[in-house]
C-alpha cells in the first residue's frame, strides 16, 4: 500500500490516478477493439447457425425424395393391412390379401422346473441347442453353411438356473430365455418373426432346435414338439400373385406394406383395397417452411448491411459499466453492436450468390424449368432483398399434376445445366460456410484457426505489453512524487532548525 502526501499536503493518489487515466486510454482502445472482435464473430457465427439449418434442409430433402414427391396411401382395412409409399410408389389401387402373419417360435416348458433345480451332473459339461444362422467362415478358414447352427454353452459350478437363461440368451442373441415363476415353467422364444428353418428333417422344422435325452429336455422340461409359431406371412398381391415374408412387412414397386392382421383365410380369401396418391399437403408443409427458413437468411443478410453504425458508440469499458444502470448498458449496447457487419464483403457476396441461382434456367427435360413454373418467385417489392414467396394454388397444381417434374427441377443432383436449384442452392451455402468458417471460426476452432481469432490473439499481446508498460509508468509516477516527498520533507526540516537557530521566533 503507498501512502503519499506526508510532507507536502498533495493528495498524491488521486493526483496519479488521474494521470493514469490518460495513460491507459490507449489501452481502454485496444479493450473496446478486442469486444468488437468478438461480437463480429459471434455475429458471423450467428448467421451461419442460419445457414446450416437451411443446408441441413436441403440435404434431407435430397436424401429423402419423399418429403417433396411425398405418396399417401388409404385403406379399406386399415385394421389388418396399412402401407407407406416412397416417391417411386405408382399412383393407382392394389389389393392385398392376407391370409397369415409371421410369427416369433415359442416353446413353453411342459414340466415345472423349481428355481434351484439341480445342476449338478451338467457342471463343466458343453450345452448345445440349434438356431438358423447364415453362411460365414471361421477364423482357421473352415466354411460354415447357411442353415441350423450350433450354439454353445458351458455351465459352471455354482451356477443357478436363471445364470443357465442368461447363457442361452448369449449363445444366440435372437433367443429369449425366461422362468415364469407362477408357473414354474421355461420359455424359449426366437426374437425374430418369421420360418427359419424350413427343413423338416433338422428338429422337426423347428425355429430352436435340441436333442432328445438332452439337458433342456431332462432339466428344463422342453419338448420339441411343443413350439408354435415361427411362421412367414402370406399374401396375394392384385389378385394373382402369391408372396411370403419373414417380417409382417413386405416392400414392393416403392409401397411397404405392413401386415397388422389377416384379411381373411384360404378357405375364405378377402382382400384390403389400397389406394396411392400424391400427398400434396406434406410436399406443400416442406417447401413452405424451407422457403421460410430461407426468407429468414434473407432477412438477417439484408439487415446486417442496412444497419446504421453508431461511431459514437464504441464497447463500453469496465469502468463506464460500473457507473450505468443494466438498462442503459443495454441501450448502449444495441447501437454499439449496430452494423457490425455492414460492408464486410463475405455477407454481400454470399447475398448475392444465394440470390441468383433462383432466375436461372435447369435443363432437366422435364416440363418445369424455372422456379416461377411451380409457383414460386422472388417478391416484387425490392425492399425485401430477394425474398421468395408462394403461390400455393400454382404450387399444389404442379405437385398433383407432375412431382416428379417438381422434384428434379429442386433437386436434381447433376452438374451443368441440369442441376437443381436446391442442389445449386446448397452449393452457395456450403461455400458461405466455409468463407465464414474460416474468417470468424465455430465452436471447435482454437484461436489461430480463423482470422478473427488470430487479430484477437495479436490485440492480447499488445494489450498485456502495455498493460506492462502502464506498470512501468505508474511505478516512475510514485518515484517521482516521493522524492518531491523526500525533497520537501528535507526543506521543511531544514527550516525548523533555521528557526529553532534564530531562536524559534521565542520571546
Amino acid at each position: 500500500m503507498r501512502i503519499g502526501g506526508l510532507a507536502s499536503g498533495i493528495d498524491t493518489d488521486t493526483i496519479i490516478k488521474d494521470l493514469m487515466k490518460a495513460e491507459r486510454m490507449p489501452l481502454d482502445k485496444m479493450e473496446q477493439d478486442k469486444i468488437k472482435f468478438e461480437w463480429k464473430r459471434d455475429a458471423f457465427r450467428d448467421i451461419n447457425k442460419q445457414v446450416a439449418e437451411i443446408e441441413k434442409m436441403i440435404t434431407d430433402m435430397r436424401l429423402n425424395s419423399s418429403m417433396i414427391n411425398a405418396k399417401t396411401i388409404s385403406s379399406t382395412m386399415g385394421n389388418a393391412v396399412t402401407a407407406t409409399g416412397s416417391s417411386s410408389a405408382t399412383n393407382g389401387s392394389y389389393e392385398i390379401a392376407v391370409t397369415q402373419l409371421a410369427k416369433n417360435a415359442i416353446n413353453v416348458g411342459t414340466g415345472k422346473v423349481g428355481k434351484d433345480v439341480d445342476l449338478s451332473n451338467y457342471v463343466d459339461e458343453e450345452i448345445t441347442f440349434y438356431t438358423y444362422g447364415e453362411a460365414y467362415t471361421t477364423e482357421d478358414g473352415t466354411e460354415v453353411a447357411e442353415g441350423m447352427q450350433a450354439r454353445t454353452f458351458t455351465i459352471n459350478e455354482g451356477d443357478t438356473l436363471k445364470d443357465v437363461l442368461k447363457k442361452i440368451e448369449s449363445a444366440d442373441k435372437n433367443v429369449r430365455a425366461f422362468y415364469d415363476e407362477q408357473t414354474q415353467q421355461v420359455v424359449l422364444e426366437t426374437k425374430r418373426s418369421g420360418d427359419y428353418n424350413t427343413d423338416s428333417n433338422k428338429y422337426g422344422g423347428k425355429e430352436i432346435g435340441f436333442d432328445d435325452d438332452s439337458f433342456f429336455t431332462n432339466v428344463l422340461k422342453m419338448d420339441l414338439g411343443e413350439e408354435q409359431g415361427g411362421t412367414n406371412a402370406k399374401f396375394t398381391y392384385n389378385g394373382v400373385l402369391e408372396l411370403e415374408s419373414k417380417e409382417n412387412r413386405y416392400t414392393l414397386n416403392g409401397i411397404t406394406f405392413e401386415f397388422k392382421d389377416t384379411t381373411g383365410t384360404v378357405d375364405n380369401p378377402q382382400s384390403a383395397k389400397l389406394t396411392v396418391s400424391n400427398d400434396v399437403d406434406t410436399a406443400v408443409e416442406n417447401i413452405t417452411k424451407l422457403v421460410t427458413k430461407y426468407n429468414e437468411l434473407v432477412e438477417s443478410l439484408n439487415s446486417s448491411q442496412q444497419e446504421q453504425r453508431y461511431r459514437d458508440f464504441p464497447p463500453l469499458t469496465n469502468a463506464q459499466r460500473e457507473e450505468m444502470s443494466e438498462n442503459e448498458i443495454e441501450l448502449w449496447e444495441e447501437k454499439a453492436k449496430s452494423g457490425l457487419l455492414k460492408g464486410e464483403s463475405i455477407i454481400t457476396s454470399s447475398l448475392f450468390d444465394v440470390r441468383q441461382g433462383w432466375y436461372q434456367t435447369v435443363e432437366n427435360g422435364s416440363q418445369f424449368k424455372l422456379l416461377t413454373d411451380i409457383g414460386l418467385s422472388t417478391t416484387k417489392d425490392y425492399l425485401d432483398g430477394g425474398k421468395l414467396e408462394i403461390n400455393e394454388g400454382d404450387l399444389r397444381t404442379a405437385l398433383t399434376n407432375d412431382p416428379e417434374s417438381v422434384q428434379k427441377l429442386l433437386l436434381n443432383n447433376v452438374e451443368g445445366e441440369g442441376r437443381g436449384l436446391l442442389n445449386r442452392l446448397e452449393d452457395s451455402l456450403e461455400n458461405t460456410i466455409g468463407r465464414i468458417e474460416k474468417h470468424a471460426g465455430k465452436g471447435s476452432y482454437t484461436s489461430e484457426m480463423y482470422t478473427i481469432g488470430r487479430r484477437m490473439d495479436d490485440l492480447d499481446g499488445r494489450i498485456s505489453a502495455f498493460e506492462d508498460k502502464l506498470t512501468r509508468i505508474e511505478d516512475r509516477y510514485w518515484r517521482q512524487f516521493s522524492a518531491m516527498e523526500q525533497a520537501i520533507s528535507r526543506m521543511n526540516n531544514q527550516s525548523a532548525m533555521l528557526m529553532n537557530a534564530f531562536g524559534g521566533g521565542t520571546m
